[in-house]
């Protein structure tokens, strides 16, 4: 049984009982039903819009997911061309600190970022662009030209 059906119950209860609502006792008894009545709607509404919610979250929660799926399905097929190199200890994982000559913040790049040949500084938007110098000697297993080392 819903609350509604509860307080209509209630409602049953007191009109077959012959309460006078003209007594002090009566009116009370009816303001209280009132009340009863009034909260229980208001909690078939909140439940109704929570149902509709937890609805909605459930079904962008799904597309979410389908959306993450897609996006790093892309990114695991790159990890596992990558995993082909994994010996590798060279210049891939390394982290490169570069200075914006304009307004002078320090930037984070790795070898992806310096291999593209420029970069947005994210500070004030300056075109910061690297050059990097061929090693033909290096025998790096991913294909940059570094000082690295890096035996095979």
């Amino acid at each position: 049984m819903t609350l509604t059906e509860k307080v209509a119950y209630l409602k049953g209860l007191v009109e077959g009982l012959g309460i006078d609502e003209t007594t002090s006792q009566g009116k009370v008894t009816k303001a209280i039903l009132d009340v009863l009545n009034d909260m229980a709607l208001s909690v078939a509404d909140l439940e109704d819009s929570t149902s509709e919610l937890y609805e909605e979250v459930e079904a962008l929660d799904e597309d979410l997911g389908n959306l993450e799926d897609d996006f790093y399905e892309e990114e695991y097929d790159e990890d596992e061309d990558e995993d082909d190199d994994e010996d590798c200890d060279c210049c891939c994982d390394e982290i490169y600190e570069v200075e914006c000559p304009n307004c002078h913040e320090e930037i984070c790049i790795d070898g992806e970022i310096l291999d593209k040949g420029s970069i947005e500084c994210p500070n004030c938007g300056e075109n910061l662009t690297f050059e990097i110098e061929e090693d033909e000697d290096c025998g790096c297993c991913c294909e940059d030209c570094c000082d690295c080392e890096h035996d095979h």
